[in-house]
């Protein structure tokens, strides 16, 4: 893969270094990196001392949790004469943007760029960097919060003061292997607001989803110094992912083949989401993928858990032109690839309902019951909008695990109740926004 738009290769022959947590022996240039050492697992159930070593190793490979934190940051421009070119955050190095995901546990694994910004598939994740803007997206247990200072000591160097900050994920599997700054999301808020309370509308903090289901919650946090441009985001996930489809992101199947990236993104019809994309994939060994596409100024980003008992797949996309895609027809794109029995989507708005076009409205899609839908207005003119789904007939479980063990339980999910935090849901009959605080 060749950095700043050069054409990107095989991700097989991609040469790269040892992620932080792994061995170089983990490292694997024909076959990816080794999900192992630096995922989210959930706590073992079992007294440690009844364990042999090994069976411990068994316990924390088996549950990955690949529900992703996303991190997005946007600078003002800096005064022309510190930045005459307007280069903004191009202008930082490859050691420097290193230095602020070492801080959050990742590493950068391939590349792909254009005239408008570079993107990055990492260890866990993704990364993309605009003149004015970082957005950070990591899974696992990845400590993204804590590359914030770094960011922003970055920036300043560069004379470029924040303009917006937005925080957000959805209801981690495991919280109880999340380690600090991420055990709640209380704590989150709380480093949030240490760095961006100060900008004009303060640090607001949202959950929003169904109040009656721990697995389908969407959180928040979003500051802002002004209103924003016009912009639309769209973030999903996606959970029970289909048998076959899932098998698509092993690396070795069943009958002894070995997939490449560039075959799962055929396969799975990731390629067909935005025909528009170049795309830049990645596999995991001995299973999992990632990909980035760019098209002009617009990005997208898949990543995907394939295990069973936890089966996940995230697709985003944004700072494309609304437009020119169909709310409805890119989400019935991406199920086609997965068929999750649930899926959730959080639609970001900036500029109105007029800029926004179809995205503006509630999706309804075939096969699958709507739940639940918000609408949570933002400071500085901006609309959040969030959807869950459920499958209408009952779906399969996802393929085999790498390891025969059972699978997570719904038990272990992070809920409101233990988080101590501020909830916003949906009130089904008077259908309006609420704020709740547990206490």
């Amino acid at each position: 893969m060749e950095s700043k738009g050069g054409k990107k290769s095989s991700s097989g022959n991609f040469m790269y270094e040892a992620p932080l947590g792994y061995k170089i022996e983990d490292v694997r240039p024909a076959g990816g990196i080794k999900k192992f050492q630096s995922a989210a697992y959930s706590n073992v159930r079992t007294e440690p001392t009844e364990l042999r070593p090994q069976a411990i190793l068994i316990f924390l490979h088996m549950q990955f949790a690949g529900y992703e934190k996303r991190f997005e940051i946007t600078f003002s421009d800096a005064p022309v004469f510190e930045d005459p070119c307007g280069r903004g955050l191009h202008a930082l190095s490859r050691e420097q943007i290193d230095s602020f995901l070492d801080l959050a546990h990742c590493t950068i694994v391939s590349q792909l760029s254009n005239k408008d910004f570079d993107s990055y598939v990492l260890s866990e994740s993704s990364l993309f960097v605009y003149p004015h803007k970082v957005v950070l997206k990591t899974c696992g247990t990845t400590k993204l919060l804590l590359a914030i200072p770094r960011i922003l000591e970055l920036a300043a160097e560069l004379s470029l003061p924040v303009l917006s900050v937005k925080y957000s994920r959805g209801t981690f599997i495991f919280p109880g292997a999340q380690p600090a700054p991420h055990r709640s999301f209380s704590e989150e808020v709380s480093v949030l607001n240490g760095f961006f309370g100060g900008l004009k509308s303060g640090g607001n903090a949202y959950v929003i989803g169904d109040a009656f289901n721990s697995k389908k919650k969407w959180h928040v946090y979003y500051a802002t110094e002004e209103p924003e441009q016009p912009m639309v985001t769209l973030e999903m996930c996606m959970t029970g992912l289909d048998v076959k489809k899932a098998a698509v992101f092993f690396k070795n199947s069943a009958d002894g083949c070995c997939s490449s990236a560039k075959e799962m993104t055929k396969l799975s019809g990731i390629s067909e989401i935005i025909p528009e994309m170049e795309i830049c994939d990645f596999e995991f060994d001995p299973c999992g993928y990632s990909m980035n596409g760019v098209f002009g100024p617009a990005a997208s980003t898949i990543h995907v858990t394939p295990e069973e008992g936890f089966s996940y797949a995230s697709y985003e996309a944004m700072n494309f032109n609304p437009s020119s895609l169909v709310y409805s027809d890119v989400i019935e794109r991406v199920l086609a690839g997965f068929s999750p029995s649930d899926f959730s989507v959080a639609v970001t708005i900036f500029g109105g309902h007029g800029f926004a076009k179809s995205w503006a409205k509630g999706a309804d899609i075939n096969s699958y019951m709507c739940d639940d839908l918000v609408e949570q207005e933002l400071p500085g003119g901006g609309l959040l909008m969030y959807q869950s789904f459920t499958a209408v007939a009952p779906g399969t479980v996802s393929p085999r695990s790498t390891l025969e063990m059972d699978g997570w339980s719904s038990d272990g999910m992070e809920t409101a109740a233990n988080s101590d935090e501020m909830c916003i849901y949906w009130d089904a009959e008077k259908k309006v926004a609420k704020k709740d605080v547990d206490a």
